[in-house]
């Protein structure tokens, strides 16, 4: 499971390292550079159909949408799981106040 999401991640990475290419080219767009540019979006074409490879391969993965909250915020998507643990916790001893209440 973990080679299909290195196989993702470094499709992801070559895409993002070509859009960032693909863009000096255009903001220093000269009519010599057409060639490059047109190979630039010939790979980002082949980028995206490697990356729909990848996504039918990773179907079965769900994610939960705070997540995309958390990375819209611009916090580490990692400390979604930390701050979940963390309220799971709360509302354990949250609830065991209220049994040891009841008792």
């Amino acid at each position: 499971m973990a080679e299909k999401f290195d196989s993702l991640e470094e499709h992801l990475e070559k895409f993002v390292e070509n859009i960032r290419q693909l863009g000096i080219i255009v903001s220093d767009f000269q009519p010599s550079s057409q060639a490059g540019l047109n190979q630039k979006l010939n790979f980002m074409v082949t980028g995206l159909q490697d990356i729909d490879k990848c996504r039918q391969q990773l179907h079965d993965i769900s994610v939960p949408l705070e997540v995309f909250e958390y990375i819209d915020q611009g916090r580490n998507p990692q400390l979604y799981t930390k701050e979940c643990l963390e309220r799971a916790l709360a509302k354990n001893e949250q609830v065991k106040g209220k049994i040891d209440t009841m008792k």
